[in-house]
């Protein structure tokens, strides 16, 4: 049984305010109010795991345990499986650079890794989100999202952010970096896993 959430606060361990506006918006109907890690001064947890999972669950359970309110955070991640579902949980890291995320460069290693692969087309992928809700007493639930869909080359529009201008999903001719954000947001790997937190613990 999934435990409902009962409180009128909610922490949203990320220092990303569109991600906050987002969360917060879809919260609303239920007269939550809700507050993100940097308004509470919250420093950022090193996200050690190997799956998504375990890194939602170090950034939930940290700010739960730093401010006595329930926590909620996300990982999330492309899979690609013509590389063994890399790079995962490390997606952001394939775009670091000395002077920050750089993520055309990130997209371009990845298909030059595919080709050199010399795995055919399409390039099975999926977007992948784990939301973790941790309450101060350890207690927690999991929502896990996803979309599957391909890899595309060349890069396609100019929306979104990361890995979305090579990510066809299936069903539609168009990247997610050619849609609009309210017409990825309602179908993406993020509303996918809000769809089951929102169920498990509102509905």
């Amino acid at each position: 049984m999934t435990r409902r959430f009962q409180g009128d606060r909610l922490l949203v361990a990320t220092h990303n305010t569109g991600k906050l506006e987002e969360i917060a918006a879809l919260l609303q109907p239920f007269g939550v109010a809700v507050v993100g890690a940097a308004e509470m001064n919250l420093p950022e947890p090193a996200e050690t795991g190997t799956t998504f999972v375990e890194n939602a669950r170090i950034k939930a359970h940290a700010a739960a345990k730093a401010t006595g309110l329930p926590a909620l955070s996300d990982d999330s991640g492309i899979e690609i499986d013509a590389l063994g579902g890399a790079p995962g949980v490390y997606t952001a890291d394939w775009a670091e650079t000395p002077n920050g995320r750089d993520f055309v460069m990130a997209m371009t290693k990845t298909v030059e890794k595919l080709t050199a692969s010399g795995h055919p087309r399409p390039w099975t992928a999926r977007f992948c989100c784990t939301l973790v809700l941790a309450w101060p007493d350890g207690h927690d639930e999991v929502f896990p999202g996803t979309i599957e869909g391909e890899i595309t080359w060349p890069m396609r529009g100019t929306q979104g952010h990361g890995y979305d201008p090579i990510f066809q999903p299936n069903g539609h001719s168009i990247s997610f970096g050619e849609m609009d954000r309210w017409q990825k947001n309602r179908i993406s790997h993020r509303a996918d896993a809000f769809e089951k937190f929102v169920a498990g613990c509102f509905g």
